[in-house]
């Protein structure tokens, strides 16, 4: 597993290779872990990644948290599950029980495109590349 597939699984379990943010070819964000160039307001200000667990760096993700899920946690996998068919929560728990080397492996399984090899934009529904739809955005 390279450092740059690992930076870009947010401490929320969010896929940021997968973000429309991420794959866009102007104002590219570096995903969660990266820099704070080029991403929007709200994303500099996330309260999840902004959380006390991770001030220490003690932690790397929301699962090593004596409160995981949180309140936050719960709200934005619900608001993943009903719009974006993903959960984070479940992201996080296949983190915790495979390993962060074995979720990689079936992100790149389940989010890559069959028609081209693609990557399939979880905020679209459709792959980035040749724009094939996997799922309406509810």
């Amino acid at each position: 597993m390279n450092t740059r597939e690992y930076s870009l699984i947010a401490p929320c379990g969010m896929n940021c290779a997968l973000c429309m943010a991420f794959l866009r070819d102007r104002n590219k964000c570096p995903g969660c872990r990266g820099p704070d160039d080029n991403k929007s307001i709200t994303k500099v200000n996330c309260k999840i990644k902004k959380c006390e667990i991770f001030k220490t760096g003690d932690a790397e993700f929301c699962f090593e948290c004596e409160d995981f899920p949180c309140n936050r946690l719960v709200h934005l996998d619900k608001r993943y599950k009903k719009k974006y068919h993903m959960s984070m929560i479940t992201n996080l728990k296949s983190i915790k029980s495979n390993g962060l080397e074995n979720f990689l492996v079936d992100e790149k399984e389940k989010w890559t495109c069959s028609e081209c090899g693609g990557t399939i934009c979880v905020h679209k529904g459709y792959c980035y590349s040749c724009r094939r739809v996997y799922f309406e955005i509810k």
